[in-house]
């Protein structure tokens, strides 16, 4: 689809020049360790806002493919329950992360369960925030739209969207995503209103099938619990975590993901009717790229290039917070942690430009092992929720939270139980289905090691309390 015209690259390299700019002007001479990877604590609602909702809506193409494939059950999947676990995240962790002190997940797991958590939530946070869904996205994205080879297209991605993070750290994440998010809801809204001037919602809606107008879609209910399940994403998000630690007060966090929960149900208002009309149009294209195929045949030149860009923007924006976080916990997280913390902030900053380079090395090969943005996502949460989600959310509350060493049994055994139940469910495929033991996906037997294991540690204090009392 390299129907690129001149017209078509003004709002793109406009865009670039623009995110180059802000990126390298926002950056600061000798910044402190708070200022590089917090701006210095100093986020308002209107830029907590921006860096959040486009942070956390980078896959968007993945979403096109799961419009066209299973309907409106995308909002099920994709939209409910984030709302749901963000919503309860906003009255419940935002405060306390903000008043913590603490600079990443783990920072915190360090501080409550000491320093071997901190090092292995260290370890998986750089695995289950590499940016590789999304920078196999821009690839095939940058790959469709000029021509590009397969490799070319993703290295050439990663670099555009890091490179201004290497220099300015999280304060130039922060402006970019200002930009983004004009691009982000401008592009779409643009699409939507050609669509609509061409067939009728209603007409459209008509003209669906029953899979696409039911809840549940094509999806078994063990699927659909997963998918509901890895929700739980937000709250062992490092992304939510550290937008929070970088807000100016408590309230700034709690009110700012309110605010975004509003701007993801527009967001995803448009993104699923748009790919309603890609299905009820176009049912037999590569789902992947129901959103640029659209606008390559319904949105004039110049608009078009607006439109392109926000599909660049909304990928970017992912790409770039999220290699900066995988960055983080390799330079902040492991890396100091073995040296017991010692080095100087430019030491510190340099350890995270070094991660900067290794995670954009490790989602490379991510994207070779797993060549589609629904497996690294489904996978991925189903791998590393199961053995983080309860020590970092009970860890907020003494009266909850477990030992130390059952969070170290928890997390290592939980994760090796969820990763040895998808190697056999690989190693036993057929018709490239993987054939789980038990006909149970992955995250289940993780997460049922983890909520025995917690069960379990809290009768044991609750006995001993009982006895030496």
């Amino acid at each position: 689809m390299h129907n690129i015209a001149i017209a078509d690259l003004i709002p793109i390299v406009l865009y670039l020049v623009l995110l180059f700019w802000l990126g390298f002007k926002s950056r600061r001479n000798h910044p402190s360790q708070e200022e590089f990877l917090l701006s210095g604590r100093s986020l308002t609602i209107p830029a907590f806002v921006a860096t959040l909702v486009t942070t956390w809506y980078g896959g968007i193409l993945g979403i096109g493919e799961f419009v066209h494939k299973s309907g409106i059950s995308a909002w099920l999947m994709l939209g409910l329950p984030y709302y749901i676990f963000a919503i309860i995240y906003a009255l419940w962790l935002a405060p306390r992360i903000r008043n913590s002190g603490a600079v990443s997940i783990p920072d915190m797991l360090q501080s409550v369960y000491g320093k071997k958590a901190g090092l292995i939530g260290g370890v998986f946070l750089i695995i289950m925030t590499s940016p590789a869904p999304y920078i196999l996205m821009l690839g095939v994205l940058l790959q469709m739209l000029f021509g590009f080879g397969f490799y070319i297209s993703i290295i050439a991605g990663t670099v555009i969207s890091i490179v201004y993070v290497y220099w300015g750290g999280f304060r130039s994440v922060v402006a970019t995503d200002k930009l983004q998010f004009v691009f982000m809801f401008g592009g779409f809204i643009l699409l939507l209103i050609f669509l609509i001037a061409d067939v009728s919602p209603v007409e459209m809606i008509g003209r669906l099938d029953e899979g696409h107008t039911s809840l549940s879609g094509h999806l078994t209910w063990q699927e659909i619990v997963v998918w509901f399940l890895i929700a739980c994403w937000t709250f062992i998000d490092p992304g939510f975590h550290q937008r929070c630690a970088a807000a100016k007060t408590p309230k700034t966090a709690q009110y700012g993901i309110l605010i975004s929960v509003g701007f993801w149900f527009v967001f995803d208002t448009l993104t699923i009717t748009c790919g309603l009309y890609a299905f009820v149009l176009y049912p037999q294209i590569d789902p992947l790229t129901a959103y640029p195929y659209l606008a390559s045949l319904y949105l004039p030149v110049f608009l078009r290039g607006i439109f392109y860009t926000g599909l660049m923007a909304i990928i970017m924006s992912t790409i770039d917070s999220y290699t900066f976080l995988s960055a983080l916990s390799f330079g902040n997280d492991i890396i100091l942690k073995l040296k017991n913390n010692h080095g100087h902030k430019d030491v510190v900053n340099t350890w995270i430009r070094i991660g900067l380079i290794f995670t954009g090395l490790v989602s490379i090969g991510l994207i070779i092992a797993m060549p589609s943005v629904i497996s690294l996502w489904y996978n991925l949460g189903s791998l590393f929720i199961p053995p983080l989600i309860i020590p970092l959310v009970a860890g907020f509350s003494e009266k909850l939270r477990p030992s130390p060493v059952a969070v170290i049994i928890m997390m290592c055994i939980s994760f090796g139980i969820s990763f040895g139940w998808y190697l056999i469910g690989q190693l036993n495929s057929v018709n490239g289905s993987a054939v789980y033991p038990l006909g149970m996906e992955p995250f289940f037997p993780g997460m049922l090691f983890s909520i025995l294991s917690y069960i379990t540690d809290l009768l044991c204090k609750a006995f001993i309390r009982n006895v030496t009392h």
